[in-house]
């Protein structure tokens, strides 16, 4: 409401080209552009965010109801007036997804019986659409899933598994469907190479095996880009520029067998470097909390002003010219929104802390669990693999103080496991 239009990245364009255009994004999942094509219909974005945030409140609701607090309204309204929360619930961004699926997870794992059939469902799907949403989010799902086990036993385990095997299956289709792969990641090895090139092991082994190796990267030894987005996204980085063998269609496409060759012998090579670069990284990615750059007008026009441009009527085009986002005014306009996220995440980790310290709830103490392991994981795959970015940590450090609300409130005397399920 405030921006006047739904918050948009560029990389949102991406996900409206997969229906608008039709085209198979090589390092995108087709999972989120087809769920934002079943609310904008070509008309408008505005019901894909409300739907997102209505998402999003009912988890929270459900989790509350679970733990017994009534104070829904209260708790959004809190986050909405202190966290990053309603910024990446209005973000038209798989971002959203990864909080939701620590709630989903929990609910699957707590709150299974206290739930009914259509509560059930939605709960799945909600886990489903966010593993497959997002590779990172594959992996946060596998390892809250494997944390389950020890919290609550094999059945909700297997529970909590049920959706990321949709999530594989999905994906196994889609990339075989679209890239005649059929593989989890047709292309990820490409994220890979660029974040061991940019650490250094990958660079040591261009140089230890090149020539020799005959790899096309070759030409790029003592000339690597030290920053992963350059090695990506350059025009004439390491990616993009045109190849020598002429091989078609060139980019990452062609680039990803071989880099899938140097990534495995890295890993071999120097797998004690990896691993103190993955972690370094990690722990950057960890305290780096703020929404970033998910606000301002970079690269919009390009990318979301065009898919709007061949896909929407005037007057949605309009809107988003309109807002404060595309006119670079929303950065100065939302300042004095963010200044109390940071002290609010401190205040909501030691509250998680302080609750899992004196509680005796498993509910709330496997919530706790749940949100600080999802935290971790979250770090450690997005800056560890990928490249550390405040919007990466931003979008799931929220569930901290919501969480800490949740774990220290006073149940009621009636507990929602003896509620009729609905």
């Amino acid at each position: 409401m405030l921006n006047g239009y739904p918050l948009v990245f560029s990389d949102t364009g991406a996900f409206l080209a997969q229906t608008i255009e039709g085209w198979a994004i090589w390092d995108k999942p087709f999972v989120y552009g087809p769920a934002l094509h079943a609310f904008h219909w070509r008309i408008s974005l505005w019901p894909a965010v409300a739907a997102q945030g209505l998402a999003l409140s009912w988890l929270l609701w459900r989790v509350a109801r679970l733990l017994g607090w009534p104070g829904h309204l209260l708790l959004c309204l809190a986050l909405a007036a202190a966290s990053a929360a309603p910024w990446f619930a209005a973000l038209l961004m798989p971002d959203w997804l990864a909080p939701a699926l620590v709630l989903a997870v929990f609910l699957l794992a707590y709150g299974w019986e206290a739930m009914g059939r259509a509560a059930r469902a939605a709960t799945l799907f909600i886990a489903l659409l966010a593993a497959a949403a997002h590779l990172s989010h594959l992996v946060l799902a596998a390892a809250l899933a494997a944390l389950v086990l020890p919290l609550c036993g094999w059945r909700a385990a297997l529970r909590c598994a049920v959706p990321l095997a949709g999530a594989v299956l999905v994906l196994l289709g889609t990339n075989l469907a679209l890239h005649g792969r059929l593989v989890v990641s047709p292309y990820g090895s490409v994220f890979a190479l660029a974040r061991l090139a940019a650490d250094g092991p990958a660079a040591r082994t261009l140089e230890a095996r090149c020539p020799a190796a005959g790899w096309e990267m070759c030409r790029w030894v003592g000339r690597l880009p030290a920053d992963s987005d350059d090695f990506l996204w350059r025009r004439d980085g390491p990616v993009w520029s045109a190849r020598r063998d002429g091989a078609r269609p060139g980019g990452p496409i062609s680039l990803a067998p071989e880099a899938s060759a140097i990534v495995r012998e890295t890993l071999l090579r120097e797998p004690l470097a990896v691993a103190r670069a993955v972690l370094g990284n990690a722990w950057r990615q960890a305290v780096m909390v703020r929404v970033g750059d998910t606000l301002g007008p970079d690269h919009l026009a390009p990318s979301v002003a065009r898919q709007l441009a061949l896909g929407f009527p005037p007057a949605e085009q309009a809107r988003f010219a309109a807002s404060l986002q595309a006119r670079g005014q929303l950065p100065m306009v939302a300042a004095p929104l963010l200044a109390l996220h940071l002290p609010v995440l401190l205040l909501g980790a030691a509250g998680c802390l302080w609750a899992l310290a004196t509680t005796r709830d498993p509910r709330r103490r496997g919530l706790v669990l749940l949100v600080l392991a999802g935290l971790a994981v979250n770090a450690a795959v997005t800056g560890g693999l990928s490249k550390p970015n405040e919007r990466y940590q931003a979008r799931i450090a929220w569930l901290l103080p919501a969480v800490a609300l949740l774990a220290a409130a006073k149940p009621r005397p009636r507990e929602p496991a003896r509620l009729a399920p609905a």
